[in-house]
């Protein structure tokens, strides 16, 4: 098997690490040899105490933070379930959804979808989750496309995901909730973590990184 190509941290001190993951890859090991190729691995090959911290899907790409030992993955666990992390993503998405300058804002509690599990869904029952999003421009061309900026206010599995498909505009090529149609218009998940920003828990200063997309639409 080739050897995977190093990473290069965005960020790296003595307690943490920022890491650009790309599209495609697990952030840690899944079911079968096949999976076992994934971001914590690569990190942990480099950086011996590197642990998990959160999680991005295998589809997107982006930002993630990686603890260097148990105590700051503690801290930095913390930080995400206090939500005191700053995340905002960038996504393209079909159809055109209006230009404005405020944010707007998705209110729709999601559970497991069990019998297609998975897969998410909206339910009155599921557990409160809430999205803002704001368009950033509209791609020429047919069918109508938009590119979006979104900040998940809560964390919840596949949240950006179902949040825009229930209202009508799905991300690009999601091969998990989007049709044959909307998948073959982009060759990868249309959805990246651009933004992440906190405070490090050990020198308290204020950090914030930023990863544009590098999206590419297929007409």
């Amino acid at each position: 098997m080739t050897a995977a190509p190093p990473l290069h941290p965005v960020h790296e001190d003595p307690y943490l690490l920022v890491l650009d993951k790309p599209a495609g890859l697990l952030c840690v090991p899944g079911r079968g040899e096949d999976k076992q190729d994934c971001l914590s691995t690569r990190a942990q090959s480099q950086w011996p105490d590197a642990l998990i911290v959160h999680r991005l899907d295998m589809g997107t790409s982006g930002l993630v933070v990686m603890a260097r030992g148990t105590e700051m993955q503690r801290a930095l666990s913390a930080a995400f379930a206090e939500r005191r992390v700053h995340k905002r993503y960038e996504a393209v998405v079909d159809g055109a959804m209006p230009l404005r300058e405020d944010w707007s804002l998705i209110d729709a509690p999601l559970m497991a979808d069990w019998p297609r599990r998975p897969l998410q869904k909206i339910d009155p029952e599921g557990k409160p989750s809430a999205t803002r999003w704001k368009a950033l421009s509209l791609p020429s061309g047919e069918p109508a496309a938009t590119h979006v900026l979104l900040e998940p206010l809560t964390g919840r599995s596949h949240q950006l995901r179902v949040h825009l498909l229930s209202i009508g505009h799905p991300i690009l090529g999601d091969a998990l909730y989007g049709d044959a149609a909307l998948q073959a218009r982009a060759p990868r998940l249309l959805l990246h973590a651009s933004e992440l920003g906190f405070v490090h828990p050990v020198t308290r200063q204020e950090l914030c990184f930023k990863r544009p997309a590098e999206f590419v639409i297929t007409p």
